[in-house]
This record gives structure tokens, C-alpha cells and sequence, in this order.
């Protein structure tokens, strides 16, 4: 009894310890449930075990197995401490390589080019470590393909809202892995299958290469609103770890319907019409059918064109609308208001004549469907606006054509206009008074005459002798022109006179042609030459020639250019200074003269001569220029004696 109970105690502790080794021999793997990765890229998938004594003296062995289903189980590597192996004639021999990742109890298995036929495989980790026990761990493969881009196709004819369910659109997604899921879509809200509304049928198809295409008819019965509605699909697909989303390009559908209204329309729709635009009138109506026709003024159109439009086309168009396939008909009418401007019409008319300072006046005026706005021009600028024209105490600067230009501001435009030609009948005008000078043989100058007048006036020339002078006359835009050509004879002043008249009175001009004569030495000959003046020169007797042109009758201004006034009185000045010069001159010889004479030193008394009654057998002579305001001139003899101009 003794030793029975002494090996009790034994027999217990022998059982806990091996209760304790088998514990320690427990291998853990850890792996994966799934690993996902597209068709064609390398999939990982990685096995981590452990043990309470791994990494001690026993031995360890990995293998990798893979499992379709219960009846397809195979190796497909090993690995020991001396080698490891890829098991051949497998779906995997040239497609795995296995790798540690550098970490304790940890290998990695590595498909190339992943295939359909590797989807939901499960790969198995199996971990063997002598004197340990082992461990087994499993891991599933998924392979996607993201598909094409989808395709949207309406259908090409219209729809009728009076048919039933009817195909409008198909859309189809082809090669994705897993199978695509095409949803339907109107104005962005998702279409699902409504009895008798909406049915959407799908069509899956297998291709050889194992992808997958879907197919999707969306057919409705549709209503007037869906002429505006907007169609789309959208295809989701997985992924590795996502889903993702695709989207078609929106479509319409033309949805077939009866009218309810009619319009009309008129173009330009902008601003007012006037004769002569081109005027479109168009009707529509609110349906959509292809059996509704249009008529305009009885003819079968929907858009009538009316060109270089006259004020008798305003009046009411009527459009009708007949829909024969849903017995429709309808009507309404559009007005059409073509505005008008007439012709200017001005009293008096044409050409009229006016009295010398009389007053006239005149009216214009133009018929228009619109307000008008007048306004008178002559020669491009304003005179004034409204449609009446006043001219008071008119004159020659009075005449002319005077438009008439008439408006309507409301069209932009749209104008008209008239003019009236106004002659002032009157007097002769003297208005200009020209001087041209010759050089030739003979003294020679031309002398012009511009009147102004209606009727044309009679123009002659005459001097003082009652010569008649001949000229040659030709008519302006305002009266007429003259221009005579007088021979100046040197030894005697000329008056000339320009005789304007008509039969509503005369005008004249007057032309004094004057001369002057003093003498000079030959040392201290001034020439001096200006616009009205004429200078003999390389001569020592000098004739200058004098114009004086009297004041016209009328009020016309002639105006001499100023720098030829003060070239005059230069002229003056300079002959002035000459004959101060020689009156010094004579005096100082006449007082020298005298002193010798008193002396006896040139003649005795008895011989003595009249030194101051001699003459020279040429006289030197100065011409000057007068007019009727100047001073007289003072001309000396060589004696220095004060002479008149009578007295030469």
C-alpha cells in the first residue's frame, strides 16, 4: 500500500508536465480573408505565424496550398531549412514566387498576372515546426476589371403621349468583372419599375474572355413633360476596396402631343416698322405633332415674309393650326401697323423771287403716322427749327436754296425733305473792286467790277471824256462779272467809272487814275513800287501812276489790304524826304552862289546871266502817287522855287 501510494504523486506530475509540452506546441498563423487586385497586376498575399518557443533548435516547414472547391486541393510550394520548391504542372508553376519580408515568421506569397479563374481561390498557408506542432492559415483572392465607358441611345422617331409603354432609350456597359449594375436616371431622379409607367429590363451577357456586358432598355409611357426631360444612365462597378461610379451624356426624347394654344410673331420684333422694311410674320403653337399644319392669310405656311412693306399692309393677319391625327383646330389673329412719312411739301413751291428788303416767309410741312419734327437748313447749317420760315428786310446774302428736312424721332431714319430756291430781286451791288496792272509798250491796266443783283444788271464802263470803254462780261451764281482794259496815257489823269443798273436802280464805281511830276537828280532817282503803284525805272524822267477808287453808292465795303496802305505811305515818306533833301541842297547853292556874286568872283554885273531862268533841255520827272486824302505835293524846280501842280 505504501508504494501504490508513493507513485500516485508521480504519476500526476508526469501527466502535468506533458499537459504543459503540449501547450507549448501550439503553431499560430495569421492571414488575410481576403486580397483584392485587377485583372493583369501581381497579387500579395501574406502568412505571419509564431510559436511560444520558435526560433529554437527544431525544425520548420512552409507550404502553400490552393483550394477551388472541396474536390480541388494542391500543393503549389514547400519550403524546408535545406530548400524550398515550387511544385510543377500547376495553374500557379510560372506565376509565384514566395519571399520572407525581413520580419520573424513572416513569408509572402506573390501571384503574377492575376486572372479571371484566380477569383475567390483560396490560398492556404500551411506552417509545420518540429517539436512544436503546427498551424494553417487561408486566404481568398478577388480579381475586378473596370469596364468601358457606357453607351446612351435614344430612340430616333417621336414618341406620342396617346401610345403606351414604348422603348426611348438603351444603354449598354460592356467588359466589367464583377457583373455592372446600370441604373436609370430622369432629371436626376433614379427610374425604377412602375406597372404600366416604367419597366427597365436588363440583359447580361458572358464574354469568352469571362468579362461580363449588360444591356439596358428603358421604356415609359410618356407624358408633355418628358419633351423637356433630360435621360441619363449610370453604370457602378467594384473595385479594390471601392465602388465606383459611371455616367452617361444626358439625351432628349422627342415626345409627339396636340396643341393647346397658337402664337404669332412679328420681326423685327424691335421698334416700329416703316414702308420699305421687310416685315416676317410667324405663327407657332404650344404642340409637338406630325400632323399639325399652319396657314397665314389662307396660304400654308408658318412664316409669311413681306418685303418693301407700303402703309397698306397694315391691317389684322390671322394664323390657324389644324392637328388632323388628334382633330385639333385653332386660330388667332396678329395686328400689323406699317407707319408712314410723305413727301416734304413746301408754300410757295419751286422757285421764288423776293423784293430788296422786303420780308418773306414760308411753311413746310409732311403728312406721318407718327409725331414729326421740322427743321430748316441752307448751305448744311440750321436756320431755324419748326415749320415755318421768316426773312425780314431780306438782302442778297438772304438768297439762296433753303431745305426743309422733316423726322420722326420715334424711327431712326425715317426722314424726308424739300428745298425752296430763293432770289432776291433788287439793285445793282457793287461788291469788289480789282486793280491788275500790265507792263507793256503802252501803259495798260485791267480793271474788274463784281456786282451783284437780279435780273442780271447791265455793266459798262466810261471815263470822264465820255469815252466808252469796252469790257467783257459773264454771269456768276450772284450777278455778274466785268473787266475792262484801259490804255493810260501818261500826261493826264484818267477817271474810269463802272455803271451797274437794272430795272430796280443803278450802281457805280469810280476809278481815279492820277498823275503827279517833279524833278530829281540823277544821284537821288527813287523808284518805289507798291500794289497800286507803276514805276518806270532806268529813267530819269519817272512818271508813277495813282488809282483812286471811289466810295460805291451802295453799302457794300470794298476794302483795300492794309499792307499795301502802308506800302503807299512809304512811298510817300521816302518822296517827301528826296524833296526836303534837294530844297536843302538848292538853298545852300543858291546862298553860295549869292556870296560869290556879291563878291565879283564869278561875273561882272554887266555880263551876268539869269542863272535861274535857264532850263534843262530834259526835265527830270517824278511820279507820285496821290489819293484825295493826301497832302498836295510840293515840286520844285531846279531853281528851288515853290511850284503848283497847275503852274507845270
Amino acid at each position: 500500500m505504501a508504494v501504490r501510494d508513493a507513485a500516485s504523486p508521480l504519476l500526476l506530475g508526469l501527466l502535468c508536465l506533458l499537459h504543459t509540452w503540449g501547450a507549448r506546441a501550439a503553431v499560430e498563423v495569421n492571414m488575410e480573408d481576403k486580397v483584392e487586385a485587377f485583372l493583369g497586376d501581381a497579387a500579395q498575399i501574406t502568412c505571419m505565424f509564431k510559436s511560444d518557443d520558435f526560433g529554437g533548435s527544431g525544425g520548420m516547414t512552409v507550404e502553400w496550398h490552393y483550394v477551388k472547391n472541396s474536390k480541388d486541393y494542391q500543393q503549389i510550394y514547400s519550403q524546408d531549412s535545406l530548400q524550398s520548391t515550387v511544385v510543377k504542372n500547376t495553374p500557379y508553376s510560372e506565376r509565384i514566387t514566395v519571399n520572407t519580408t525581413g520580419n520573424p515568421g513572416e513569408v509572402v506569397l506573390t501571384i503574377r498576372h492575376v486572372q479571371l479563374s484566380d477569383n475567390e481561390v483560396a490560398f492556404n498557408c500551411y506552417v509545420k515546426i518540429i517539436g512544436e506542432g503546427t498551424g494553417e492559415g487561408s486566404t481568398k483572392l478577388k480579381v475586378f476589371k473596370t469596364p468601358e465607358d457606357p453607351i446612351i441611345q435614344g430612340v430616333g422617331q417621336g414618341i406620342s403621349v396617346g401610345d403606351e409603354m414604348t422603348k426611348i432609350a438603351s444603354c449598354e456597359v460592356k467588359n466589367g468583372y464583377p457583373k455592372p449594375k446600370i441604373t436609370w436616371y430622369r432629371d436626376k431622379m433614379p427610374l425604377h419599375n412602375i406597372p404600366d409607367v416604367v419597366k427597365v429590363d436588363h440583359r447580361v451577357t458572358s464574354q469568352s474572355s469571362g468579362l461580363f456586358s449588360v444591356n439596358s432598355d428603358l421604356n415609359m409611357k410618356v407624358e408633355k413633360k418628358d419633351k423637356d426631360a433630360v435621360f441619363y444612365c449610370e453604370v457602378t462597378f467594384l473595385v479594390p476596396g471601392a465602388e465606383k461610379m459611371l455616367e452617361t451624356n444626358g439625351i432628349n426624347i422627342t415626345v409627339l402631343y396636340p396643341p393647346t394654344t397658337v402664337n404669332m410673331l412679328v420681326k423685327p420684333s424691335e421698334g416700329k416698322i416703316k414702308e420699305g422694311d421687310t416685315v416676317e410674320i410667324l405663327c407657332a403653337s404650344d404642340g409637338n405633332s406630325e400632323s399639325q399644319f399652319f396657314t397665314i392669310d389662307n396660304k400654308d405656311v408658318s412664316r409669311l415674309k413681306l418685303e418693301n412693306v407700303t402703309r397698306h399692309d397694315t391691317r389684322f393677319y390671322e394664323c390657324s393650326v389644324e392637328d388632323f391625327e388628334n382633330s385639333v383646330k385653332l386660330s388667332t389673329n396678329i395686328s400689323v401697323e406699317v407707319n408712314y412719312l410723305d413727301e416734304v411739301v413746301i408754300e410757295p413751291t419751286g422757285s421764288v423771287l423776293v423784293d430788296w428788303k422786303k420780308e418773306f416767309s414760308a411753311t413746310c410741312n409732311a403728312s406721318s403716322s407718327l409725331g414729326i419734327k421740322t427743321t430748316w437748313f441752307k448751305n448744311g447749317k440750321e436756320v431755324v427749327k419748326g415749320y415755318h420760315l421768316s426773312l425780314k428786310a431780306v438782302t442778297y446774302d438772304t438768297a439762296g436754296t433753303y431745305d426743309c428736312v422733316v423726322t420722326v424721332p420715334e424711327i431712326q431714319g425715317m426722314q424726308a425733305n424739300s428745298s425752296l430756291q430763293v432770289t432776291v430781286q433788287g439793285p445793282p451791288e457793287i461788291i469788289e473792286k480789282q486793280l491788275n496792272e500790265e507792263e507793256t509798250n503802252e501803259r495798260e491796266l485791267e480793271l474788274t467790277c463784281q456786282v451783284r443783283s437780279y435780273p442780271t444788271p447791265n455793266i459798262t464802263w466810261g471815263t470822264t471824256n465820255g469815252k466808252i470803254i469796252s469790257s467783257s462780261n459773264h454771269m456768276t451764281n450772284v450777278g455778274a462779272k466785268s473787266v475792262a482794259k484801259v490804255q493810260v496815257n501818261i500826261t493826264s489823269n484818267t477817271t474810269v467809272f463802272c455803271n451797274a443798273s437794272n430795272e430796280f436802280g443803278k450802281d457805280s464805281a469810280t476809278y481815279i487814275i492820277k498823275f503827279t511830276k517833279h524833278t530829281t537828280t540823277p544821284a537821288t532817282t527813287t523808284t518805289t513800287i507798291s500794289p497800286t503803284t507803276i514805276t518806270a525805272a532806268n529813267t530819269t524822267n519817272n512818271t508813277s501812276t495813282s488809282i483812286i477808287a471811289a466810295k460805291p453808292k451802295s453799302k457794300a465795303k470794298t476794302e483795300t489790304p492794309k499792307p499795301q496802305e502802308k506800302a503807299q505811305k512809304g512811298s510817300y515818306g521816302v518822296v517827301i524826304a528826296v524833296i526836303i533833301i534837294c530844297i536843302l541842297l538848292l538853298a545852300i547853292l543858291g546862298s553860295v552862289l549869292y556870296f560869290l556874286y556879291k563878291k565879283g568872283k564869278i561875273c561882272n554885273r554887266s555880263g551876268k546871266k539869269d542863272f535861274t531862268k535857264e532850263k534843262s533841255s530834259k526835265d527830270k520827272i517824278v511820279v507820285e502817287m496821290k489819293s484825295d486824302n493826301t497832302e498836295e505835293a510840293i515840286l520844285l524846280g531846279v531853281n528851288g522855287e515853290k511850284q503848283l501842280p497847275n503852274d507845270q
